[in-house]
């Protein structure tokens, strides 16, 4: 039987950047800092990684205001931007750029021939018909394309036939040319690199990290050659250390190119103007927005304006564009699916499927929350306390299980399991705050114990302990506890982490996330299942065979069931990387997305798509009806768009 019913899950994050793109004109002198800029999109969504198509402000862009990236255009005068319909069934788009009416872009519709590889790949679009090609031969793996100045050749950050290593900072792509004619002819210009911008036909800059640890520019000069050369060239390092630059764009005519930096002593990421022979900065953004994050340059044709993406602020025109709904729908490639994105994380959905809990904030002590299932209405049941992972019980509308402490902490720290209970009746639209019982269902002294999940029949909660010395499993009575008599017994065990266990709704097997098969590596996660008894223990292979490569660089979290019992939903990285990270805000696992398979591995299905970190999902597991068709994105359905999140964390 074919999947169906609606999975809530999270993008970490995005709900809250609120990108526009926005222009300056280059002064004639750039050491004169400029003090104006245009916003060119209108404040929907989430628009960003802008290319100028001329003069005169017309860039072609991403916008996520479907429900996922999209190519965009708009000009002067355009009221809203218009949406390019390419005819691919595709729900990632990145990196549009327009040449001689002709739009390359990536898109990652296509899946490779094996787990653990990039799904991105070049494609190209003639304007006059629509016609859309593959660019990117088969089996490769291509980001971030430039268009040489004549038009004649492209140039992309490229893993080439390679398999994704499992790197999230810097990715270690080449820099690949070959001519528009011809996309076969491919050279590796330049060996480790990403981000490459034409200068004339003849030089590329790109980024990457340098062996002192500053990200840099650095700069391939191509002899007349280089097409029959047949091997990568020595690239000149241009910016210096001190200072991290990133995705350059270089300013026609001129010894300049836009960077984005990030200095020492803030934590903001500005464009500036680097001048490759004076060797000296000019700040753009830092005198205008001070307290923004910046991101992704670029030039117009003709070098007079400079282009790039950052959080909207107050500049947007109307109420609603400052809005971030509770609930947003995301497109669905399975007809019996419906894609739900949730602003907060770790959604559990009540009885009736009326209702999700989930948690709102874990840095600023976001408790727990509960909302509407079209989004209408939310409620607090806890605030500053840090409260992670729930489970609503299945039997009891009024019961909510859930982690009350510190998230991501040792097996010493102490974290409890509790019991939530409150008056249903209480959910009403004159309430903001229902009151709440709490029952902690851990004793204190036992340490790190989280991730509750409550049986089919809402007598027993299984959950994470580190009360042995390891990270394993226990299930303890859902409604005394290890307190006045009720029971509480060990389920897996061993010098390993197994954690955020999941009951199936048959209550006939617990499915987990465990590093078992490799204890020594806290970082992969693969999927296990086990009876309620504690027999029948087994790895589910989803990334490959059993003992492959593939399988052991599985990365899966948050695994639940669906309703019959049959496939497994989860967060996992085996659609390696979608976009080059460093150009991105943070995300603590770039490369998750969500994912289904059946309940033996196989039948692997990628349900989301994106640049940034998709995850905590949530299936409902009796097929309740949510009214996700009707979500209500009214201004007061959701909260203030707050535009504060980090620069990746590793760049220090």
């Amino acid at each position: 039987m074919e999947p169906n019913g609606t999975i809530i899950f999270t993008t970490v994050g995005r709900p809250f950047y609120g990108f526009d793109i926005f222009s300056i004109t280059l002064p004639s002198n750039i050491s004169t800092n400029p003090t104006e800029e245009r916003r060119l999109t209108d404040g929907v969504s989430v628009n960003f990684n802008g290319q100028f198509v001329d003069d005169d402000d017309t860039i072609v862009f991403i916008s996520e205001r479907t429900g996922s990236p999209d190519v965009y255009i708009s000009r002067t005068g355009l009221i809203k931007p218009k949406k390019l319909e390419l005819s691919l069934d595709s729900l990632f788009f990145d990196r549009p750029v327009i040449k001689n009416k002709q739009l390359f872009f990536i898109s990652a519709h296509e899946q490779p021939e094996k787990t653990f590889k990039s799904w991105s790949a070049l494609y190209s679009t003639r304007l006059d018909n629509y016609k859309t090609d593959r660019v990117t031969p088969k089996g490769c793996v291509d980001f971030s394309p430039s268009v040489s100045e004549t038009g004649k050749f492209l140039a992309v950050a490229s893993y080439g036939t390679r398999s994704w290593g499992g790197e999230f900072r810097d990715l270690l792509t080449d820099i690949v040319v070959f001519p528009v004619s011809d996309p076969t002819k491919r050279v590796i210009v330049a060996e480790h690199g990403g981000w490459p911008t034409w200068s004339g036909d003849d030089k590329i800059y790109f980024h990457r990290q340098s062996d002192d640890g500053w990200w840099s520019i650095f700069r391939v000069d191509l002899p007349a050659d280089f097409e029959s050369s047949g091997a990568a060239f020595t690239p000149l390092r241009i910016t210096p250390p001190g200072v991290h630059c990133f995705t350059p764009a270089v300013i026609r005519n001129t010894m300049g190119i836009a960077v984005a930096t990030r200095r020492r002593g803030t934590k903001y990421r500005h464009i500036e103007v680097f001048n490759v022979e004076k060797q000296t900065f000019s700040p753009v953004t830092e005198g205008i927005n001070p307290d923004f994050h910046h991101y992704n340059p670029f030039i117009s044709p003709g070098g007079t304006s400079l282009g790039y993406h950052r959080f909207r602020g107050e500049s947007a025109p109307g109420k609603a564009t400052s809005i971030v709904p509770n609930l947003e729908p995301v497109k669905s490639k399975f007809p019996g699916l419906r894609m739900v994105r949730l602003t907060g994380m770790l959604p559990a959905i009540s009885p009736s499927a009326a209702f999700v809990a989930y948690n709102h904030d874990f840095e600023e002590g976001g408790g727990l929350k509960i909302v509407k299932s079209d989004g209408s209405k939310r409620w607090t049941l806890i605030k500053g306390r840090t409260v992670f992972c729930n489970s609503w019980s299945p039997v009891e509308s009024e019961v909510i299980f859930t982690s009350i402490g510190p998230v991501f902490e040792s097996v010493k720290r102490t974290v409890q399991i509790a019991r939530i209970e409150f008056d249903p009746l209480m959910l009403r639209d004159d309430v903001e705050e229902v009151p709440i019982n709490i029952k902690v269902l851990t004793k204190e002294e036992s340490g790190n114990n989280a991730f509750p999940s409550v049986s089919p029949d809402g007598k027993f909660v299984v959950f994470r302990s580190g009360r042995s010395g390891h990270k394993n499993l226990y299930i303890v009575d859902a409604v005394c506890g290890e307190f006045d008599g009720g029971s509480i017994r060990k389920l897996t065990e061993g010098a390993c982490i197994d954690t955020m266990p999941s009951w199936s709704p048959d209550g006939k097997l617990i499915a987990f996330s465990s590093t078992r098969h490799n204890p020594d590596n806290v970082e992969k996660f693969s999927i296990y299942v086990i009876k309620p008894d504690g027999t029948g223990l087994k790895r589910i292979p989803v990334g490959g065979p059993e003992g492959s490569d593939e399988v052991d660089m599985e990365r899966i979290n948050h695994v639940c069931f669906s309703a019959d019992c049959e496939w497994l939903l989860f967060a996992a990285n085996m659609g390696g990387v979608t976009a080059d990270p460093v150009s991105l805000p943070n995300q603590f696992q770039p490369f998750g997305d969500v994912y289904m398979s059946k309940l033996d591995g196989s039948g692997l299905r990628r349900l989301t798509w994106g640049e940034y970190e998709n995850g905590t999902p949530c299936w409902h597991p009796t097929g309740g009806d949510l009214s996700m068709e009707s979500l209500s994105l009214q201004e007061q359905d959701g909260e203030k768009l707050k535009g504060q999140f980090d620069e990746p964390l590793w760049i220090t």
